[in-house]
This record gives C-alpha cells, structure tokens and sequence, in this order.
C-alpha cells in the first residue's frame, strides 16, 4: 500500500483577541486510510506570550499513514482555546486546512471562526464568559451545514507540516 509521512508542528497562532491560548488538533481521513503510528489528536500547553500577539506551541506532529486510495486525504481540524486566570476554558476558534498532496516541507495559515449565535448569547458571553460551540465537531471540516452558521473571524493558527509520500508510483500516482 502507498504510504504518507506527516512530520511538523503546530508554531502558534496570532489574532485572537486576548493571550493565554492552547489548542486541541487532530486529523481526519477517509475510510481507505489506516494509521501506523503517531498521534490523531492532541493538544498543546498555553501559552501567555509576553511580548508581542503570537502565542508558540512549537506542538509536534508525527503520523505515518497507509492508504489504498486518495479519496480522504488527511484534513487537520484545529480548536484554539483561551483559559482566563481562573483557569475557566472559552472556545475561541474553530479551523482546517487539507495536508498538503505534494512532498516536501509546507508552511501552513488556518484561518479560525466561531459561531456567533445570538444577541442574548453575545451578551451573555461579554459578562460571563463561554459562548456558542458546535455540537458535532464533524461540522469544522465536513462542510455540510456549515453554511447556515453566522460566524465571525478570529485569528490564525501557523503550520510546519513536511510531507513523504511512499510507493504511489507503485500505485499509479504521478508525485
């Protein structure tokens, strides 16, 4: 089988309203992918930069796939957070961006969302904090409802991903 190599990290993010950030990351493919080894999901530590508006991660990824086809290449769904002094969690952003189908080294910008939900919801998130989240996650990368959300931009999430793809030509895939 045609194998696919993922090596990075997840370097920051930038753009979010206040520091104190982390984020909960994890891959999704399709039915004819098998993981060998390495990590679907994960999260990084928070991060409270002292200078400057970019949060480092510096969050490893490592993952080796094997797949008999490339329907459902490898999608990596992001959720950043931000934990106040109290240690209380917000959702900040929802993101995800395709692996990159070419080999070698990529540099990666996920631009993030959240839902915006009502004015109730918006006051109610100023005051005492919290706000809309998705019920079914599956929504930040499948795309099917996600069109009937009012979101607003939030920050961007900054990728490394390099890329080995091994024995597609084996296969009948040109690289």
């Amino acid at each position: 089988m045609a194998e696919v190599h993922i090596i990075g990290q997840i370097i920051g993010a930038t753009g979010f309203p206040q520091n104190s950030l982390f984020c909960k990351w994890g891959v999704h493919t399709g039915g004819a992918w098998r993981l060998l080894s390495g990590l679907k999901e994960g999260q990084t530590q928070v991060d409270m930069p002292q200078i400057g508006d970019m949060a480092y991660w510096s969050h490893p990824i490592d993952l080796h796939y094997t797949t008999k086809g490339l329907q459902g290449w490898p999608k990596l769904h992001l959720q950043v957070w931000h934990q106040d002094p109290f240690g209380r969690c917000q959702l900040y952003g929802y993101g995800y961006c395709h692996v990159p189908s070419n080999p070698g080294q990529h540099r990666l910008q996920c631009t993030t969302w959240r839902p915006l939900g009502s004015l109730q919801d918006q006051l109610a998130q100023i005051f005492v904090g919290g706000g809309p989240q998705l019920r079914t996650p599956d929504l930040i990368y499948s795309g099917a409802d996600r069109y009937r959300l009012h979101t607003v931009a939030m920050g961007t999430v900054e990728l490394e991903l390099s890329v080995i793809l091994r024995y597609f030509d084996r296969y009948g895939v040109e690289t």
